[in-house]
């Protein structure tokens, strides 16, 4: 007799438990693979439908109506190309994407500097750092039009608060009038969406820098390497793709401005502070060209994928050196 025969403890033959669940496991053989498919479609359903019905089917909308000379009046004939050959010749469409892509390079940079300067400050600041943070984020939570309604306020020349306090220490003798200048009015909605929103990047950059591990400066600086060589050599590429993805939110927000100046200039004076979905707004619904508007949003739209792929590609490489 074999010694598998006389000891049924080493017995060749496999637990029931083991028959048990080879034969029963709903993933089992090529029937099993096909049911864990089937679940795992049902389980992306929701969002599949989700993603069909808010974005895939309004952007065929979209592309469809900017073939046609769609009016909010009503009516509406298909004309083909017509209202993009007169986006190609529109400068004030054109000037209004130049002056986006302005305000965009302009408090891009701002916003991720100044966020990843508050985010090192309150980590730094261990005792206050906690509730510098939620004061900073604050802004966060108050809607757009809201915010730009108080700086509106802020930045009027007879009552508001900043010309008070320029004169109060003595940098400028006479109010000064912000919105009747162009660049002036563009600071002034660059500080008050700096204000709104650098709260957000700080939150992203404190939770990338806290990942960071404390054994890792703790190396450096025994290594003698002094607080700015361990921001630049260590925090600043482990934090790399949080940089990478706020840098992406921010510029793809910044080329959709429209609250902020619609409230505090109005698009004035002569129409210098119109933005391009200001200016798709303007057709779309004051003058009622609803066709011309979905043509200008599909540029719009295919400027803003070619400028994010570029953004995403460069930064990539910069954060692979």
């Amino acid at each position: 007799m074999r010694s598998t025969d006389a000891n049924p403890k080493f017995s060749a033959a496999p637990h029931p438990a083991v028959l048990r669940t080879a034969t029963f496991s709903p993933f089992h053989g090529e029937k099993g693979r096909l049911r864990s498919g089937t679940v795992g479609v049902l389980y992306t359903a929701p969002a599949l439908l989700f993603v069909a019905i808010f974005v895939l089917y309004p952007l065929v909308q979209l592309f469809l109506t900017s073939l046609t000379n769609a009016s909010l009046l009503g009516g509406s004939d298909f004309i083909g190309w017509r209202n993009y050959l007169r986006a190609w010749r529109d400068a004030t469409f054109w000037r209004a994407l130049l002056f986006t892509f302005k305000y965009t390079l302009l408090i891009t940079p701002i916003l991720m500097i100044l966020g990843y300067a508050l985010a090192l400050l309150t980590l730094a600041a261990k005792r206050i750092g906690t509730a510098t943070r939620a004061i900073v984020f604050l802004p966060v939570v108050i809607g757009l039009g809201s915010s730009s309604f108080l700086w509106f306020w802020l930045f009027d020349e007879q009552v508001g608060l900043i010309n008070k306090l320029l004169r109060d220490w003595h940098i400028i003798s006479q109010p000064i009038v912000w919105f009747v200048d162009a660049d002036l009015g563009l600071w002034a909605v660059i500080v008050s969406v700096v204000w709104k929103v650098v709260g957000f990047g700080m939150i992203l950059f404190v939770a990338s820098l806290q990942a960071v591990g404390e054994d890792i400066n703790e190396a450096a600086l025994i290594d003698g390497a002094s607080y700015w060589r361990r921001v630049l050599h260590i925090s600043l590429p482990l934090t790399a793709r949080t940089v990478l993805l706020t840098t992406l939110v921010s510029a793809i927000g910044s080329l959709l401005a429209f609250d902020q100046f619609y409230i505090m200039t109005a698009g004035g004076p002569e129409s210098k502070t119109f933005t391009s979905v200001y200016w798709i707004y303007q057709n779309s619904f004051i003058y009622f060209k609803q066709g011309y508007g979905a043509a200008l949003s599909a540029i719009l739209m295919a400027i803003i994928l070619i400028a994010s792929a570029a953004q995403l590609y460069l930064l990539r490489r910069w954060s692979r050196t």
